[in-house]
């Protein structure tokens, strides 16, 4: 039906940007800037990529896409070649169908091949084609890159299972504006390789952009089992806030199942003695940041003031503008700001040594793998105040080895005092989020009474960012100017104009991944899709249902306050929840065993 209506619109087309083409005798208009690949997929015609990344890695290297053309003696790659008007293509041919085997097979030649053992085993590309082609031998002689793997560092790459499809490569320089990633060498020894190791953000955009397992995040998951089957100690889990809309993607688990308390019980399941959600940590955040916001502007300080939860975000301005560092607020991320309380406040409250303690954060980030261990992060004095990190995908694992229903779990609440939390801890995980809690309570300090919960929901955006977003507020009087960007190649064109005095903000929001934590390096990898737009819509409908929308009102909070903290920026408060971002400098990484290193 859609291909009929499609070419009756083709026969009366007039709209010069337009052309017809005919994909497997399906006429379609398209738009003249059209690839072979976007008309097949305008008909609905589905032709294989492997190499592919629209807008960014549009390069046909892995020739899987390999269409035939009339009037063209050779096989094209849908993926780049351009349309032109009456254009004939053919996507299913005896010829198509067995070039593209024989190149997948030429790759599979040079990958290591020992699917069950890699953390990608039934979320890998290339194993699905090899699976859907129906390739069950390669005949070839197998030679791959035997380099030794460093699994040392969060961001691990190995070289037998690298394609050379140069995703990661095209991601780091066009998305992140990193290059960290480059081919080196030529020919036959033509191989992927950091260049710029010095510059990693350990966004982890790379990882969930790579098509197979040639990298992945360093697994802390058997130390963290470790800790929870010694019976010395206490084992503490924090969940982030973007989690709670991912949790289930790998489980095979529906969406009405998925909800926030399964996840608290499926986390309980693992084996914790206690759950808590790091959205009251984001609260705390809120508190300290706003205060050292309107402290900052009380004393005229030259602006603006960076927010500095996101340790992506953090290590790219440490090394590409580190003259810009010092405008990076000095309050700490919820994750860190939540192992500092966990192993003070409520350890003081169980009455137990806080060495006792073993915290577990779990992210949808890779880079707070190397936040945890940064000078500064173990104002404790117990060691690191959060012990380890797992990504969302390390927590999907955690769960199927435990052979968990998960679908059959009774929903638990998270454990109080720190599994309280607001509607505005809850949008830290969505881009904007952070800038939008900060200024509710922000005006609450300033006027002394709430805004409106959605007074601020002009700084929202769904969808892919180019740029930066720039809006002036009244705050009760003050007018405010902010800025958010997300994505790091729009850090860096932000950076870049307040650093030529282009522009002038007084409060900036940065998340490293675009979308916010909701796309962050650790999340669920689903090929072809970008799901943080809608993990993001997630987030701020949990904001808009929750009874407490501020994080001034988090009576938890409060009394964490009242009783131990006293009042935002306190003596305890400055030594506790806040760090100074020139106690560690670019290169800098985290080893497995916690230590500090150069890469």
């Amino acid at each position: 039906m859609v291909g009929n209506m499609e070419k009756d619109a083709c026969r009366v087309q007039s709209d010069a940007s337009k052309v017809c083409v005919t994909i497997d005798d399906i006429e379609v208009s398209v738009p003249r800037s059209a690839t072979v690949l976007e008309a097949a997929r305008i008909a609905g015609v589905d032709i294989p990529t492997l190499c592919y990344l629209e807008l960014y890695n549009e390069i046909g290297a892995c020739r899987i896409c390999l269409v035939e053309v009339e009037g063209i003696d050779h096989l094209v790659a849908a993926c780049n070649s351009p349309v032109f008007d009456g254009m004939k293509v053919r996507t299913d041919t005896q010829r198509v169908r067995s070039s593209r085997k024989m190149n997948l097979k030429l790759i599979l030649s040079r990958h290591d091949r020992r699917c069950p053992t890699c953390f990608r085993n039934g979320t890998c590309r290339l194993q699905e084609l090899a699976d859907t082609m129906g390739i069950h031998e390669v005949s070839f002689k197998t030679s791959f890159d035997e380099s030794p793997v460093d699994d040392r560092y969060p961001l691990v790459k190995e070289p037998a299972k690298c394609i050379s499809c140069l995703r990661c490569v095209s991601v780091c320089s066009k998305v992140q504006a990193l290059s960290v990633w480059g081919l080196v060498d030529s020919g036959s020894r033509s191989r992927v390789d950091a260049v710029a190791k010095g510059d990693c953000s350990y966004c982890g955009q790379c990882i969930t952009h790579c098509p197979v397992g040639a990298l992945h995040e360093r697994s802390d998951v058997s130390r963290v089992f470790d800790a929870i089957d010694d019976p010395e100690i206490i084992t503490i889990a924090q969940i982030a806030p973007s989690v709670r809309t991912s949790w289930h993607e790998g489980l095979g688990l529906a969406k009405d199942k998925a909800s926030v308390g399964r996840m608290v019980a499926a986390v309980k399941s693992l084996g914790f003695d206690y759950v808590f959600d790091t959205d009251f940590a984001a609260d705390v955040t809120i508190m300290e940041e706003g205060s050292e916001l309107l402290d900052r502007l009380g004393k005229g300080g030259d602006g603006p003031m960076f927010t500095s939860c996101c340790p992506g975000w953090v290590r790219f301005l440490k090394a590409r503008y580190p003259e810009l560092v010092s405008k990076l607020s000095t309050t700490k991320s919820p994750q860190q700001i939540f192992g500092a309380l966990a192993k003070t406040y409520y350890a003081k409250l169980l009455g137990v040594d806080p060495s006792r303690l073993f915290v577990v954060s779990y992210m949808p980030c890779v880079a707070k793998k190397a936040e945890c261990a940064y000078p500064g992060m173990d104002a404790a004095g117990t060691g690191f105040d959060v012990d380890a990190v797992l990504t969302v995908r390390e927590l999907t694992r955690q769960i199927k080895s435990r052979f968990l229903n998960v679908g059959l779990l009774e929903e638990r609440d998270f454990d109080a005092p720190l599994g309280i939390a607001s509607g505005a801890g809850h949008i830290f995980g969505v881009t904007g989020g952070v800038m939008e809690a900060a200024l509710r309570s922000a005006y609450y300090l300033v006027a002394g009474k709430n805004p409106q919960p959605d007074a601020f929901k002009e700084i929202r955006h769904e969808g892919a960012e180019f740029g930066w977003r720039e809006k002036t507020f009244d705050l009760a009087g003050r007018s405010l100017r902010i800025a958010i960007a997300s994505g790091l190649s729009n850090a860096d064109a932000l950076c870049a104009a307040i650093q030529r005095g282009d522009v002038h903000y007084d409060f900036v929001e940065v998340m490293a991944c675009p979308g916010g934590c909701a796309g962050g390096g650790g999340q669920p990898i689903h090929e072809g899709r970008e799901l943080a737009a809608e993990r993001g819509g997630v987030l701020r409908a949990i904001d808009a249902k929750s009874a407490i929308r501020f994080s001034h009102e988090n009576p938890a909070v409060q009394a964490c306050y009242e009783t131990f903290l006293e009042k935002p920026l306190s003596g305890l408060a400055e030594e506790l929840l806040h760090s100074d971002h020139a106690d560690w400098s670019m290169p800098c990484a985290v080893c497995s065993d916690g230590t500090i290193a150069s890469r």
